[in-house]
């Protein structure tokens, strides 16, 4: 039996150049049984042909919201709600921006506001262009929604550039949808928890020690274990913004309070990534009033807070008949990545541990994107070049699931 068959999907072609390969994504997806509903914008016209769309999906192609060939239906709902799949190829920064944003102004993006079925959207355009930060901030927003990216490739560009920003092939597209309809997901039945955020340390009502930790890390790793089919607790302290969706949230504040939470839902859970920046000192006396000013200096004494990392491995030691999670630890550093790294990985007794150098431009606190280091027990396992914080997770809930299936 073919893959795709029984599905309906639409395919969005927006105007870049690498329009002429929807064709051949086209012709995959009919080959492997799926009844294709194309749509194409204006731009996408100019460089290939409704008719070859047309004759290569056995549908008509549709071009203009306003053409409406059967009066007893509204097309680009019916079409929407027809869709087991969308798949946007290739995916312009323009067309991005507009699916970011709800903006809903010709057939493509109101059929997409309207779609309830996932969607998969494969980017191309100039480097510079998928490297600038409303790109990246409009690719991030997608993906807290759940729409799903076929990474651009690398390589010569048409405007004569050679970077990422290449359309992905057809048959890695053709392959993204038939795992999204048709194949296991990499953590579907897993049960992981993943932390997030800053802990806070209360000196006083009204004062704190925190970091700049805005949680953005975590919450890509718990949506994408999401998407990937995991059932995911969250357990966040300070962040900056709303977790995501379809997620069990557990807020906590304190370095002590997120210790309690996670060592008690460790014997439940297949994985765990501890992505927050926990606080190592607290204040030794947390004081029920305001502590009003009485003198030129203030001696703050602090004392070790717990080490949530190392409770993980020492209840892995010590349940050697219980479930033992996955465990991905990360470690931001400053210099001498992959030395302190290492050592991290062996003391806390981690499976992977992800570093980034947070010194670096566009991998520290706060950024839409991240730059990594992956290390197992063996060494160095992967290096993730600059890249959206939710890409950067997918690269490695994959590593983390092709290790637990080995396992």
């Amino acid at each position: 039996m073919k893959p795709l068959t029984g599905k309906t999907i639409v395919l969005g072609i927006s105007g870049g150049i690498a329009a002429y390969k929807a064709a051949t994504l086209c012709s995959r997806l009919v080959s492997w049984g799926a009844s294709v509903r194309v749509i194409m914008t204006e731009g996408a016209t100019r460089f290939i042909t409704p008719l070859t769309l047309q004759t290569l999906s056995r549908h008509p192609v549709a071009t203009d919201v306003f053409d409406e060939r059967d009066a007893a239906v509204v097309q680009h709902i019916d079409w929407a709600d027809a869709a087991d799949l969308v798949i946007v190829a290739p995916a312009t920064a323009n067309v991005i921006g507009k699916m970011a944003n709800g903006i809903a102004d010709d057939m493509l993006t109101t059929t997409l506001l309207a779609a309830t079925a996932p969607i998969i959207v494969a980017p191309a355009m100039n480097v510079h262009m998928w490297e600038h930060p409303a790109v990246i901030e409009n690719v991030n927003k997608l993906a807290a929604r759940g729409v799903r990216f076929v990474e651009p490739g690398t390589g010569q560009l048409a405007c004569g550039y050679v970077g990422k920003g290449r359309l992905a092939e057809p048959e890695e597209i053709a392959e993204a949808a038939a795992a999204w309809l048709t194949g296991p997901r990499p953590l579907a039945g897993r049960k992981v928890l993943v932390t997030a955020g800053g802990t806070v340390e209360r000196i006083d009502p009204v004062r704190y020690i925190t970091n700049d930790s805005s949680g953005k890390m975590g919450f890509a790793l718990a949506e994408a274990a999401r998407d990937y089919g995991a059932e995911v607790t969250l357990i966040c302290a300070k962040t900056d913004e709303k977790p995501p969706g379809g997620v069990e949230v557990v807020r906590v504040q304190s370095a002590a309070d997120m210790h309690e939470a996670v060592l008690r839902r460790l014997g439940a859970v297949d994985a765990v990534v501890k992505a927050a920046a926990v606080a190592d000192y607290r204040p030794a006396v947390r004081h029920d009033a305001k502590i009003k000013k009485s003198g030129e200096t203030l001696t703050l004494e602090l004392v070790r807070n717990p080490d949530i990392l190392q409770a993980i491995g020492e209840w892995k030691e010590a349940h050697p008949g219980e479930r033992a999670p996955f465990t991905i630890g990360f470690a931001a550093e400053t210099g001498d990545l992959e030395k302190y790294a290492t050592d991290k990985l062996a003391r806390k007794k981690c499976d992977l541990i992800v570093a980034n150098d947070v010194s670096q431009p566009g991998a520290g606190f706060g950024t839409d994107t991240n730059i990594a280091s992956v290390f197992g027990p063996e060494g160095l396992v992967e290096s993730i070049p600059l890249s959206a914080k939710r890409q950067v997770a997918e690269r490695i809930w994959q590593l983390a699931a092709e290790r637990m299936n080995r396992a």
